[in-house]
C-alpha cells in the first residue's frame, strides 16, 4: 500500500542524518544551484536532467524517473541510473527510444493542487499507469518514492526514485524529492506566464495589425476576405466568415492553409450541420468551441463529408455591433485545444470584425443614399437637339460622403433653340444639396418661361433671398438658337453670376475665353448680369464648368486653370458624340492630375454639328 510521507523537519534523527553523503549544507548548495537554474531555464529539460544528476547522487537512490502527463496521456518518460546516469526517454505516442504507452489509464494517480511524495513498493512493470515501473525494475530498485504534482490545468508530471538496499532513510529523502518537485513547478509556472505574457502579445499584435487591415477599406465583404487572410494561417487553419443578408447567413469571405480546399470549404460552410451550428452561435449569448467528440457526428467527423480536412476544433462567434447581428466568424484547427481558441481573445477580434463591418455598411448605405440625392440633382439625361452635340460630365472629389453643390441642366426651347446653365452651391452637404435643388428647379421654369440668362439670374437671386439661403452660388446660362441664315451658325447669348469664365474652342483649334461677368447670386438684393452675344459655327465648341476643375492642383503646384485651354484644343472632337468625350475626358484628366482639390466638378459641353 502507498504511504504518505510527512515532509516536516525534525523527523529524522541527527545520528542518521550524520550518515547522508549529502549532508544539509551540500543539500542547501543543490538546492541553491537548482532554484537559479529554474529562474533562467528556458525550458525544463536542462533543469529535470540537473534534478536528475543530483537527485542520483543521494544515498539509497539507483534510479531517477520523471513523467509528464496530459490528463491521462502519457507524454514522455525520462529515467537515469547510478550506473547510467543517460538520461533516457521515450513518448507516450510511440517517438523517442523504445515504445510508448500512449493513452494509460493514469487517473487513480492523477495529482491535486499540492504535491505529496508517497513510499509504495515497485509497481507491477505491466501497469500501464506506471510507465516508470520497468526502468526502475531493471535499475534493482526495491521500493520507491513517488512525487505526482500540477503543472497546469491538464498537464502534470510524476517524480519517481527508486530506492535500493542501502537507503538509510526515506523521510529525508522524501522531504528532498519534495523540494526539487516544488523547484520544477516553480520553474514550470514562470515558463508559462511567459508563454502566456507571449502569447498575449502575439494576440494583441495580431489584434492592432487586424484592426488597421479592416479600418483600411470601407466594403464590408473585403472587410471580411482581410480578416480570414490575415487569421489563416496565423491564428487558425481555416475561417469562414458569413454575412447575414436577406435574414440568411451567406458565406463571403472563406481561407484554408490548403488553397485547394477552399472550394469545398465553401460547399461545406452551405451544409444544414454548419447552418445549425451557426444558428447556435447567433442565438447564444457566447462564442461556441467545439472539440473532436463534439464534432464527430457532424461535417467535420469521420463520417462527414469533410473530414478530410482532418479538423480537430472549431469555433463559432457571433459578430455582433451596435445591438444587431451582422454574421458570424468561424476558425477551424487541426488541433484539438488551440491557443487562438481564448475566449477572450475570440470575443475581441469579433468585436473589432463587427463594428468595421456595421461601419461599412453603414457607409454604404449612406454612399447609396448620396449617389441616389445626387442622382435627382442632376437631369438623367440631356436632350437631343437637331444641330447640337451635348456631353456633361461630373466628377466626385469629396469622399465625406457630403452631397455636392455642382449642378448643370439643358432646357429645350422652341424652334431649335437649347438653354444651358451650369451652377455651384458654396459648399456640401444637406443644406448645399436643398439649395442646389431649389437653385436647378427654379431656374428650369424661368428658362422654360422663356426669361433670358440674364433675367433669369436676377429672378433666381430674388428667389434665394427671399428664402433667406444661407449660401451663395455661381452660375452661367447660355441661351443657343439657329441664325437662320442656311450657314448652320448657332446664336448665343449667355450671362455670368461670378462664375468661372466659359471657354469656346474655334474651328480653327483656337481657345478663348467669353468676357462676361456677373455678381454670385444669394449675397445681394440688386445685381447685374449684362449678357454677351456671338455666334458658334460648325465645328466650335463651348465648353461651360465650376471651379473644382480649375482649383484643381498637381504635385508640383500647377493649377489645371492653366492647363485648361491648351488641353481643350488638342482633345477637342468635332466628331458626333465629341462633346461627351470631352467633358469626360476633362473629368478623368483632373482626376489623375489632382493632388490637391476637394471641390466636385460639373462639365458641360455644347458642340454645332452645322445640321438644321
Amino acid at each position: 500500500m502507498d504511504e504518505v510521507l510527512p515532509t516536516g523537519e525534525g523527523l529524522v534523527a541527527e545520528g542518521e542524518r550524520t550518515d547522508m553523503r549529502h549532508d544539509d549544507r551540500d543539500w542547501s548548495q543543490s538546492l541553491h544551484e537548482l532554484w537559479c537554474l529554474a529562474e533562467s531555464a528556458q525550458d525544463v529539460t536542462a533543469l529535470a536532467s540537473r534534478i536528475y544528476d543530483i537527485l542520483l547522487s543521494l544515498p539509497g537512490v539507483v534510479a531517477v524517473t520523471g513523467s509528464r502527463w496530459n490528463a491521462t496521456r502519457l507524454t514522455y518518460l525520462r529515467w537515469g541510473t547510478r550506473h547510467d546516469p543517460g538520461p533516457h526517454q521515450r513518448f507516450g505516442d510511440g517517438g523517442g527510444e523504445g515504445h510508448g504507452t500512449g493513452h494509460a489509464p493514469a487517473s487513480k494517480r492523477a495529482p491535486g493542487d499540492t504535491a505529496q511524495v508517497r513510499s509504495m513498493v515497485l509497481p507491477d512493470p505491466g501497469d500501464p499507469a506506471w510507465p516508470e515501473a520497468s526502468p526502475l525494475a531493471a535499475a534493482g530498485a526495491l521500493a520507491t518514492l513517488v512525487c505526482d504534482f500540477r503543472l497546469g490545468p491538464r498537464d502534470w508530471a510524476g517524480l519517481t526514485l527508486g530506492l535500493g538496499p542501502d537507503c538509510a532513510d526515506d523521510r529525508v529523502l522524501g522531504t528532498r524529492l519534495r523540494q526539487a518537485a516544488e523547484i520544477v513547478m516553480s520553474c514550470q509556472r514562470r515558463l508559462l506566464a511567459r508563454h502566456e505574457i507571449e502569447r498575449r502579445q502575439v494576440a494583441d499584435a495580431f489584434l492592432a495589425e487586424a484592426s488597421l487591415q479592416m479600418d483600411a477599406t470601407l466594403d464590408a465583404e473585403e472587410t471580411l476576405r482581410r480578416v480570414a487572410r490575415l487569421a489563416v494561417p496565423a491564428m487558425a487553419d481555416g475561417c469562414v466568415l458569413h454575412l447575414l443578408r436577406n435574414r440568411d447567413l451567406r458565406p463571403v469571405a472563406i481561407a484554408h492553409v490548403a488553397a485547394a480546399e477552399q472550394l469545398r470549404l465553401r460547399q461545406y460552410a452551405a451544409e444544414p450541420w454548419f447552418e445549425e451550428l451557426l444558428e447556435r452561435a447567433v442565438t447564444g449569448d457566447r462564442d461556441l468551441v467545439l472539440g473532436a467528440g463534439e464534432l464527430a457526428c457532424g461535417t467535420f467527423g469521420p463520417a462527414g463529408g469533410a473530414a478530410a480536412l482532418n479538423v480537430r476544433s472549431l469555433s463559432v462567434s457571433p459578430l455582433r455591433a451596435r445591438g444587431r447581428v451582422l454574421g458570424t466568424l468561424t476558425f477551424l484547427y487541426q488541433r484539438e485545444q488551440p491557443d487562438a481558441a481564448a475566449p477572450w481573445f475570440l470575443a475581441d477580434l469579433a468585436r473589432r470584425a463587427a463594428l468595421a463591418i456595421d461601419t461599412s455598411l453603414l457607409y454604404e448605405q449612406r454612399r447609396q443614399d448620396v449617389v441616389s440625392l445626387q442622382r435627382h440633382l442632376l437631369p438623367p439625361d440631356l436632350p437631343a437637339v437637331p444641330g447640337l452635340d451635348l456631353g456633361a460630365a461630373y466628377g466626385v472629389a469629396d469622399a465625406s460622403l457630403e452631397v455636392g453643390g455642382d449642378f448643370y441642366d439643358a432646357v429645350p426651347g422652341e424652334q431649335g433653340a437649347l438653354s444651358l446653365f451650369v451652377g455651384d452651391v458654396c459648399g456640401r452637404g444637406a443644406e448645399a444639396a436643398a439649395l442646389t435643388g431649389l437653385a436647378r428647379h427654379t431656374r428650369r421654369i424661368l428658362l422654360e418661361d422663356g426669361h433670358p440668362p440674364e433675367r433669369a439670374l436676377a429672378r433666381l437671386n430674388h428667389v434665394l433671398l427671399r428664402q433667406q439661403a444661407s449660401r451663395f452660388l455661381t452660375a452661367a446660362v447660355a441661351h443657343c438658337e439657329p441664325a437662320g441664315d442656311g450657314s448652320g451658325a448657332v446664336r448665343v447669348r449667355l450671362a455670368s453670376a461670378g462664375h468661372p469664365v466659359p471657354l469656346l474652342r474655334r474651328a480653327d483649334g483656337t481657345v478663348e475665353e467669353v468676357a462676361v461677368r456677373g455678381m454670385m447670386l444669394g449675397v445681394m438684393g440688386q445685381t447685374d448680369h449684362p449678357p454677351a452675344g456671338f455666334l458658334m459655327m460648325p465645328g466650335e465648341m463651348l465648353v461651360l464648368y465650376t471651379d473644382g476643375l480649375t482649383e484643381s492642383r498637381s504635385d508640383d503646384g500647377v493649377f489645371f486653370e492653366d492647363l485648361l485651354p491648351a488641353w481643350i484644343a488638342d482633345h477637342a472632337d468635332a466628331g458626333e458624340g465629341g462633346a461627351a468625350r470631352l467633358a469626360a475626358g476633362l473629368v478623368d484628366a483632373v482626376g489623375s492630375l489632382r493632388n490637391t482639390g476637394t471641390d466636385d466638378i460639373a462639365v458641360l459641353v455644347v458642340a454645332v454639328r452645322g445640321e438644321q
